[in-house]
């Protein structure tokens, strides 16, 4: 049997990220056609406090990569975060999907009571339960990122949807 710490966040992280790639290929689409620089929407945010659809986008692949690794007890992935256009995000999102698919499900096993401690030996540091990390903390923040860039998308014009959002489950 599957452990539920990997069907509860590896296939979410899957759907979710699928359908995000999806949404930013019709705004790359959508810029070309009604002739918007494409940094109108990369650079694009809810709030000037916020930040811009290229970082909620990096942010989210971070979180999905960041839990499934932590959870799957393997190395996170380095990323460089140089992003700076659409076909970028895409291969982001790619590589972070290729990780994903990557990812042993086995390794999750007993992952709900292994000690996740994100940076360690700073003032921030924070010790998690495998599912409080997961639960509490990797999913929380990754629906945010994904639901804020989502949010900036349509609030610039992007005829999309719910259905976009969710993609295919």
């Amino acid at each position: 049997m599957t452990s539920p710490m990997y069907t509860h966040s590896v296939p979410v992280f899957k759907q979710m990220l699928l359908a995000l790639q999806t949404i930013l290929a019709q705004a790359d689409a959508h810029v070309v056609t009604k002739s918007i620089e494409p940094d109108a929407f990369l650079q694009a945010r809810l709030y000037p406090d916020m930040l811009p659809l290229i970082k909620q986008v990096q942010i989210a692949a971070d979180f999905a990569r960041g839990v499934t690794a932590r959870l799957g007890d393997v190395d996170v992935p380095v990323h460089d975060g140089k992003e700076k256009s659409f076909a970028d995000l895409d291969a982001l999102l790619t590589q972070t999907l290729a990780f994903l698919d990557g990812a042993d499900a086995s390794n999750f096993d007993g992952s709900e009571s292994r000690e996740i401690v994100l940076r360690p030996g700073t003032p921030k540091e924070k010790k998690f339960s495998g599912q409080a990390y997961l639960v509490n903390y990797g999913l929380p923040q990754f629906f945010f990122h994904v639901t804020t860039a989502y949010a900036i998308l349509r609030h610039n014009g992007l005829p999309i949807g719910k259905r976009d959002y969710m993609g295919v489950y």
